[in-house]
């Protein structure tokens, strides 16, 4: 579809020749596992997210997750419902969708889809990067980029990001230790 607009001087303007500027934040946290490289590698993905996701402030709960049963493969997605909260209706929430997997090294994942406003975040993009230490100890590196394209919000944005949203990701940080360290079911492959 071809957006034009004719001026009051007959001048055309082709909107689809402007691009949207898309403003992104960074938050990258890190930490120590004592665990298998494998069990720092998958626990956050292919466990039960209601568990690494248990919110916390504004953040809700996840609760399921439906249109599952390819998760943890590149292209594939899921659809995430979240518990009522201040800022959720409850239900669907988002759509997660794996964009990279390297074997017991590194996960990207997209969240986008937003079923409710969301500071005018259009999506996230997590990544979680693994890297064996030695026998049973694993850096995890754990990064989100924040994307949004309201230029207004941007700086409600960036404190969001480098404030609330650092501390939610440490509590997942903390979530998937536990998880890993009690060798929580994979559900997915």
């Amino acid at each position: 579809m071809k957006i034009q607009v004719i001026a009051k001087n007959n001048q055309r303007v082709d909107f689809n020749s402007f691009k949207i500027e898309i403003m992104t934040t960074t938050v990258s946290i890190k930490t120590i596992y004592d665990c298998s490289l494998e069990r720092a590698f998958k626990t956050p993905i292919l466990c039960d997210v209601s568990k690494v996701h248990s919110g916390y402030g504004i953040m809700p709960k996840v609760t399921h997750c439906i249109d599952a049963e390819n998760w943890g493969k590149p292209g594939f997605s899921k659809k995430v419902f979240v518990a009522k909260s201040a800022t959720q209706k409850g239900g669907w929430a988002s759509v997660d969708k794996v964009i990279e997997r390297k074997e017991n090294s590194y996960w990207k994942i997209e969240v986008s889809e937003f079923q409710s406003w969301m500071l005018g975040f259009s999506s996230f993009v997590g990544e979680w990067k693994t890297t064996e230490i030695e026998k049973c100890k694993v850096l995890v590196e754990y990064t989100y980029t924040l994307h949004s394209g309201i230029t207004l919000l941007y700086p409600l944005n960036w404190i969001f990001a480098k404030t609330f949203w650092k501390v939610y990701m440490k509590r997942v940080l903390e979530n998937v230790r536990q998880m890993a360290y009690c060798n929580e079911p994979y559900l997915f492959e």
